[in-house]
């Protein structure tokens, strides 16, 4: 038998020390004394004026007690550069006592959506005239990745207006992103402007679709995005190349990978020889390709929660053949 000498409950300041044929009441949480190796579950004890007795073959030493360190040690890299701030992350964070950390700071994006056809939802379209989709879709993305964009504009095909809005822009963000007006029409005035102002082109146009006049350049440390007109492109190469350089922006090295390699749930043979990025669905381990890929073609995402990826040289592909699948 051992007598109970003290009580000890989480939290409590006071340091005890057990002499010989001691032992402590302890609760969940609370501290081991000094002297004690070992906790015993109270429904394997029996208490009775004041003595506590156990069988000891129902017990191990070192049994239910959480050593310093065990988490871990003074001096360990708990969380390496790159590591999302996830709540658990958090949690660990506070687990140690650490209240601040350095991060990446979020780039600073603005948005320019052109056309003079676009108008904004909330009122009946006139004759020639469409809704503005483009803006809330990027601003959505934006937002899913922690960003509120410094400035989301809506400007007409202006050559004057545009080259002023993208001078602005250019000065004070470290993205800048525009949809339409960035093809080879008689009204497409965005590559021209960039050109104007200053900014370099590090690719146009790419075999694949939708969203095959996609412009990406630089300006310095400025990164500019060109996307396409066309509402589903633009959600497309958002997700393919703009989403992956935000992510790059915070630290994710790995950012341009697929999310999943998934068995096609049918046959699926494509109309062109170009990349094509197609609206997905998986589901039970596997990925459904949807109906109505045209670029201007939203419905689909009604139903879609990821792209699948074919290559210009992947004209068909069989029913259980793996495929490229990222996450949207």
């Amino acid at each position: 038998d051992y007598r109970v000498s003290a009580r000890i409950q989480a939290g409590d300041p006071a340091a005890y020390t057990l002499q010989k044929d001691e032992a402590a009441r302890i609760f969940t949480g609370a501290p081991v004394p000094e002297g004690a190796d070992t906790v015993i579950q109270q429904e394997l004890t029996t208490v009775k004026e004041g003595l506590v007795s156990f069988n000891p073959a129902d017990i191990s030493k070192g049994k239910n007690v959480r050593l310093q360190g065990a988490q871990c040690k003074a001096g360990e890299t708990i969380i390496p550069s790159g590591t999302p701030i996830t709540p658990g992350v958090i949690a660990l964070l506070h687990s140690v006592g650490a209240v601040n950390v350095r991060v990446y700071q979020k780039p600073k994006v603005a948005v320019i959506v052109t056309g003079n056809e676009l108008v904004d939802p909330g009122r009946p379209l006139q004759n020639g005239e469409v809704y503005n989709a483009n803006q809330a879709a990027i601003s959505s993305y934006l937002g899913q990745a922690g960003i509120n964009p410094i400035r989301s504009v809506h400007v007409k095909d202006d050559p004057a207006e545009l080259k002023t809005r993208i001078s602005c822009a250019l000065k004070e963000s470290d993205m800048l992103i525009l949809s339409g007006g960035i093809s080879v029409g008689e009204y497409d005035f965005v590559h021209k402007a960039l050109a104007d102002e200053g900014v370099q082109t590090l690719f146009y146009k790419i075999r694949q679709k939708p969203g095959k006049p996609l412009f990406a350049g630089k300006k310095g440390d400025r990164l500019i995005f060109g996307l396409p007109g066309n509402p589903a492109a633009v959600l497309t190469c958002f997700n393919q190349y703009v989403k992956p350089c935000l992510q790059l922006f915070s630290g994710d090295a790995g950012s341009f990978s697929c999310s999943a390699l998934l068995p096609l749930a049918h046959d699926w043979k494509k109309k062109t020889p170009l990349a094509n990025i197609l609206k997905a669905r998986v589901k039970n381990g596997e990925v459904t390709i949807l109906g109505g890929q045209d670029s201007f073609n939203l419905l689909p995402f009604a139903d879609a929660n990821a792209f699948v990826l074919l290559y210009e040289d992947d004209m068909v592909k069989r029913k259980g053949a793996l495929v490229e699948v990222y996450d949207w």
